[in-house]
């Protein structure tokens, strides 16, 4: 990924713990790496394809004088998710917030904080076999277009599918969405919690009937296991429901631990089922 990069950025600003840094103010610099493809702007020569870095400037410079926070964190953090929706060009972003004259009582250079911050690509899984199925898989989808954290990419067809898992309960209707997010695996499983609970979702039998089910399927090439989540997820090399649609939207895309693409995973357990 290419980079705009943005040293030394002065701004007078009123970030901090103490009632005089935000009553008085003072001096902060900032340093930003923007990752985002600038091929098309330098073969154009064309600054509407790539992202006005005076622009950048300016918004950072307003964002942090119109803004008071008591930690440096919460400005960097703040910063930069507001970049990363005000600037769609940007993909991902590392930002340093110095702050050279903070009240540190012992001779110091300056003090900061650095984080990296940027857009990453998930894929769900989608079912639902209680009321309007349709209803609800539409409805989700809408609540993450809705949402400003997330960027709806592709959506599968739905596809009805007998129940996993044993319980006796009607057809479910399944499929799965391709998105970007700013939301980190834990955030987008308590928003995907969110949206289930907002039609009418309970947590009583597992594998039971649900009107809306939403799942992590893969989300970049993250590896990660705890109470609440495993991902990739757990079982889905054992799902034609997962496989098939999320092959209509990521044919390609890889397995982070096996290797393998989705399109073979699907392969292997057809030759599985047809024995």
């Amino acid at each position: 990924m290419d980079q705009i990069i943005i040293e030394g950025l002065k701004i007078f600003a009123h970030h901090g713990v103490y009632r005089e840094e935000n009553e008085k103010g003072q001096n902060f610099y900032v340093n930003a790496v923007l990752e985002t493809d600038t091929r098309q702007a330098g073969i154009m020569d064309d600054l509407d394809l790539s992202t006005n870095y005076g622009e950048v400037c300016v918004f950072i410079d307003h964002f942090l004088r119109e803004h008071t926070y008591r930690l440096i964190e919460t400005a960097a953090e703040r910063t930069a998710e507001a970049l990363l929706l005000r600037f769609p060009l940007i993909r991902r972003l590392t930002l340093e917030v110095r702050k050279p004259e903070a009240p540190i009582p012992l001779p110091f250079a300056s003090v900061s904080v650095k984080i990296v911050r940027g857009w990453r690509r998930a894929y769900l899984s989608c079912g639902s076999n209680m009321g309007d199925r349709e209803a609800h898989l539409d409805g989700a989808v809408e609540a993450l277009r809705a949402d400003e954290k997330c960027r709806v990419l592709r959506v599968s067809d739905w596809i009805e599918t007998a129940p996993y898992g044993g319980v006796e309960q009607a057809d479910f209707l399944n499929g799965a969405v391709m998105l970007d997010t700013l939301y980190t695996p834990s955030e987008l499983l308590e928003r995907l919690h969110e949206i289930e609970r907002e039609h009418g979702r309970e947590r009583k039998i597992h594998w039971g009937p649900r009107t809306l089910d939403l799942d992590i399927l893969l989300y970049e090439d993250c590896v990660m296991c705890t109470e609440e989540l495993t991902i990739p997820h757990a079982d889905m090399a054992n799902r034609d429901f997962v496989l098939k649609p999320l092959a209509q939207i990521a044919p390609y895309e890889r397995h982070p631990l096996t290797g393998k693409s989705i399109l073979q995973m699907c392969g292997e357990l057809a030759a599985i089922s047809s024995r």
